[in-house]
This record gives structure tokens, C-alpha cells and sequence, in this order.
């Protein structure tokens, strides 16, 4: 296993489990003919059945883990997004469904919000295709909100009926493998992965039409031309994935938030290395051939892609918005005025945390919400302000 020197040595066991997932994937790559994918690297670094990073037991989530998201950070987040929530359960609908619950702070800090403003749902779901995160989950709720657990079910596949309600992703998109490529003076060449030694590398695949296309369409809705050498990456299942979402939602809301861009600012020409980040240890780097199994990887999310691939499957888009805006919408002010009555010890870490959910430099312009949805009629609080769907 490569081990980088500015990051944080893995332990025993988190090295023996790396090595084997790279024995792994180097067999596939001999069975591939000698390159891999880089979506199929990706897929088998997060999700390979008792080693990948999303299924394997290590802490993932919070100060312990490899990154904090926005809800592990503060329940404000949550507390914001209850307000969103809770209005479209009154316009109809009785479910909440979380794609991918992480620690399941999120989904807790949730329904504590949601019953305060008597606004529970029947049902709230939550797919999860990992028995360690299913199990942090039930503690985290059991331990915060053990009154309410009685509505809480886990789900191995979308619902086979479709649901009325909404739907959550938070950081989900950019978990899923994405395609890379390279623009080449002969053309474009998908980018793969291969092993030499003493590690994985980089290596490019032979031409491909089906991905020449895909570029090809690309291209021709950017201002200019990708330059020679300019290496990106798209996601190749968005479009089923956002197809099967559609099946699954009869009436309501689908709130995607994640960190993204715009196309025409996902492939701007200065951003000729893709966007694919790893993180380990509370420690960003870009560098997804190590450490396989106990690192994250993600690559920012086309919400161009995304409202492209919704409407094609059925859906409106009803609302694309920073996420500084949408909490602002959702009354983040009037939050922290209410908290810092009742807790005026808890005023500046409040407020601290408040400003990293918002500003500019933190999560507040990188990260944007995006509401798809079927049959709603009535206003998104979330999106009364600076509704950015014309960026799109």
C-alpha cells in the first residue's frame, strides 16, 4: 500500500484492509485486460462488500472520521431544513425518505424539529445499503430521539409503491462513480486505472464512441472548446439513478444538497484537473489511487446534469439555490436568536458554526439545494430568495 507522507499513517487494521481491497481490484484490473475504469475503481474503492469505504465498519462521519458534513457540524442545518420539510408534508404526502443517513444525526435532529412543529411524518425512511451505518443510526436516534423511533424504518431499495412526501439527499450525488477522460490532439480517451509498481496509476483507454458522444453533446453547450490535455469526469448513472427516484415518488418533493457547479462552471477551462477529492483523517487531497477502501471519494456534482437528467424522468425543477440562501430562506437568523435566548453560553459557537454553513469560503457558495418535484403547487420557503435556476 503507497503511503503519502503529509497524511496520517493507517493503522494496523486499516492497512491490512486496504491491501486486501487492493488485491482485489488488481485482479479485476488483470481481468479488464490491464485498465480499469476509473468509475469501476471508484465503485469497487467505496462500495466492494465487506471492504469498500461506504461498507466497511471504520467511523466515517464527524471529528473521529475522515470529514464532517453540514448536519454532523450543527443541528441548525437541520433544524433549517425541518422548516422546508414540514411544508411540504402540509401540502400532502405522509413520508420523509433519507437517501444515505451517514450517523444518522441528521434524521434525529430532524423529526425533533419536525414534532415540535407538529409536523411529524407517518413514516420516515431511510435507505441504507450498510449494516454498520444501519446500526450507528438506530443508536444515534434511540440515544436522541427514543420516543420517536417508532417511525423510523430502514430500506435495503427505493419503495417498490410510490411515496407521497419528500425525499432527502445530503451528499449523496457526489458519492456515486464517475467517468473520467482526457482530451487528447487525436480526440477524447477515457482516463483508467492500472497497477504499476509499487501502486495503482493512471492510464488511458482506448478510444470509446459511446464516451466521444457524451463529450461531443458536451461540448457543444460550453462557451468554448475543452483544451488538449484537460482531464474531467461525468457521472454515467445519473440518468437511471434519477429515473429510479422518479418511480419512486408519486407526489411531493425530491431536496438534492451537495457540493456542485453549474456546467459551464464544472468544466470552465481552469479547472483542467476534474474536481474528483478525497478525503482521510479530517485531510482533503486529490489523489484517489491510494489508500483504497479506507478513504472517501467524491467528485463535485453537474446540476445542469442533474436538472437535465429530472425532467427527462418526469420531474419539474421547482427551486436551485446556494446553500447559504436556502437556510437564510428557511430562517436561520430567526434560529440563532431563538438558541441564543435559551443558551446564551452557546451564542459564539452557534454563531461560529452558523457562519460556516454560510459563508462564501466555507460550505455557503459551494455547496447549492436543488428541489425537483411532481404535482406541487404551492411555494418552497427555501427558494423565495435568490432562486438561481436561470444559472442553469
Amino acid at each position: 500500500m503507497t503511503v503519502i507522507c503529509d497524511l496520517p499513517v493507517p493503522d494496523a487494521e486499516a492497512a491490512r484492509r486496504s491491501e486486501q481491497l487492493e488485491t482485489v481490484i488488481r485482479d479485476a484490473i488483470r481481468a479488464a485486460g490491464g485498465v480499469l475504469s476509473f468509475d469501476r475503481f471508484m465503485d469497487a474503492a467505496l462500495y466492494t462488500p465487506g471492504l469498500g469505504y461506504y461498507v466497511a465498519g471504520a467511523r466515517k462521519f464527524g471529528p473521529g472520521g475522515d470529514f464532517v458534513t453540514a448536519p454532523e457540524l450543527t443541528s441548525l442545518f437541520s433544524q433549517c431544513l425541518a422548516q422546508q420539510v414540514a411544508e411540504v408534508l402540509r401540502q400532502g404526502g405522509n413520508t420523509v425518505l433519507e437517501l444515505g443517513a451517514g450517523s444518522g444525526v441528521m434524521a434525529a435532529d430532524l423529526l425533533a424539529e419536525l414534532a415540535r412543529l407538529n409536523s411529524l411524518p407517518m413514516r420516515y425512511a431511510i435507505l441504507e445499503p450498510s449494516p454498520e451505518l444501519r446500526l450507528r443510526q438506530r443508536e444515534t436516534l434511540e440515544t436522541r430521539v427514543p420516543r420517536l423511533l417508532h417511525r423510523v424504518t430502514w430500506l435495503s431499495a427505493l419503495p417498490a409503491e410510490p411515496i407521497g412526501g419528500i425525499v432527502l439527499a445530503n451528499e449523496v450525488l457526489d458519492a456515486m462513480p464517475v467517468r473520467r477522460f482526457r482530451i487528447t490532439e487525436s480526440g477524447v480517451r477515457p482516463v483508467g486505472v492500472c497497477w504499476r509498481e509499487p501502486g495503482f496509476d493512471w492510464c488511458l483507454l482506448p478510444p470509446d464512441p459511446d464516451l466521444a458522444r457524451v463529450i461531443h453533446t458536451l461540448q457543444n453547450r460550453l462557451a468554448a472548446p475543452l483544451p488538449v490535455g484537460y482531464e474531467s469526469e461525468f457521472n454515467p448513472a445519473l440518468e437511471p439513478w434519477m429515473g429510479s427516484l422518479s418511480d419512486a415518488l408519486g407526489y411531493g418533493l425530491v431536496l438534492l444538497i451537495d457540493y456542485g457547479y453549474p456546467q459551464a462552471e464544472y468544466y470552465h477551462s481552469q479547472r483542467r484537473t476534474g474536481t474528483v477529492m478525497c478525503h482521510y483523517r479530517q485531510r482533503a487531497h486529490g489523489d484517489p489511487l491510494i489508500y483504497p477502501g479506507i478513504q472517501d471519494i467524491s467528485a463535485s456534482v453537474d446540476f445542469t446534469a442533474v436538472a437535465d437528467a429530472a425532467r427527462a424522468s418526469g420531474l419539474d425543477l421547482l427551486g436551485y439555490a446556494t446553500q447559504a440562501w436556502f437556510l437564510l430562506n428557511t430562517g436561520l437568523d430567526e434560529r440563532l436568536v431563538v438558541d441564543s435566548a435559551d443558551d446564551p453560553l452557546g451564542q459564539v459557537q452557534r454563531a461560529r458554526h452558523a457562519q460556516t454553513l454560510v459563508m462564501p469560503g466555507e460550505m455557503g457558495e459551494r455547496f447549492k439545494v436543488m428541489a425537483l418535484g411532481r404535482g406541487l403547487t404551492g411555494p418552497l420557503c427555501g427558494f423565495n430568495a435568490q432562486d438561481q435556476r436561470h444559472r442553469l
